[in-house]
């Protein structure tokens, strides 16, 4: 898998290099390029010659979410976690490739290839850095911590979430708001963070929260999760940071949402 995602962000550096990209929209506001698409091509090529007739989740090949449903493995597959940020010569990108077996997480790696790094994990054998064991922040105040979120690409679903956006803001030390679901999971996991919280697709999230699970940080969700999908692959109203400030955070997001409708 890093083998494979090294190879995929080696494909992205070259694309921005040349600058020779197209970019469209799906969904009417979501930006893509055909940079994400070869590279999920990459990927889905590689992981087809080295595990046939494995089903995989992509986001731009095969985004077909009833996968999430079915038992036996499944790869879920972001080719490039910051698509904004590749369009606008950010480093906050990310390649995230995640292997579960009957919807539970067991190995992630999030590779990024501006700042090179790659986080990995195995379930029950811990999370890396560039081969480097790494811990979760320890902080047990949400005063003095610095939690990270993202909004999505729709401008009408936005107002909510900035009710959520000023309790926390009036609670912790700052925020930060970087682009990627995939590095923000695994910032917390090395402690560049406290903890995150946001709503994702499976894609998104996949990798980075096992990578922080294993880095000792606590991951749940604000609701009760659908019964029909597995807990580990529901990106709704996540919440990721470290252990002693999970449930101060939890509690001042719902509050936040009292009246809302960010309920489900």
């Amino acid at each position: 898998m890093i083998r494979i995602a090294h190879q995929a962000g080696e494909r992205i550096k070259d694309a921005r290099r040349a600058q020779d990209y197209s970019q469209s929209y799906k969904g009417g506001d979501e930006l893509v390029t055909d940079v994400d698409v070869a590279v999920d091509q990459l990927i889905a090529d590689e992981l087809e010659a080295n595990f046939p007739g494995e089903a995989r989740l992509t986001e731009e090949l095969s985004p077909d979410r009833s996968q999430l449903e079915r038992e036996g493995p499944l790869w879920v597959v972001d080719p490039i976690d910051g698509t904004v940020n590749f369009a606008y010569d950010h480093v906050h990108v990310a390649v995230s490739i995640a292997w579960a077996v009957d919807g539970e997480l067991e190995l992630g790696v999030v590779h990024s290839p501006f700042m090179d790094e790659t986080f990995s994990a195995v379930r029950g054998q811990g999370a890396w850095c560039n081969g480097q064991a790494i811990r979760c922040s320890q902080a047990d105040s949400l005063a003095r911590s610095l939690v990270a979120t993202g909004f999505p690409y729709g401008r009408d679903k936005r107002e909510p979430l900035v009710r959520r956006l000023s309790h926390v803001l009036g609670a912790c030390r700052d925020i930060r708001r970087n682009g990627s679901a995939a590095l923000d999971l695994c910032h917390v996991a090395c402690a560049r963070l406290d903890a995150y919280y946001e709503s994702v697709s499976p894609w998104d999230f996949a990798a980075g929260l096992l990578i922080a699970r294993e880095a000792g940080a606590r991951t749940g969700h604000l609701y009760t999760c659908p019964d029909n999908l597995p807990v580990d692959l529901y990106g709704e109203n996540l919440l990721v940071s470290a252990p002693d400030i999970h449930r101060e955070l939890g509690e001042l997001l719902r509050h936040a949402d009292e009246g809302g409708r960010l309920r489900h």
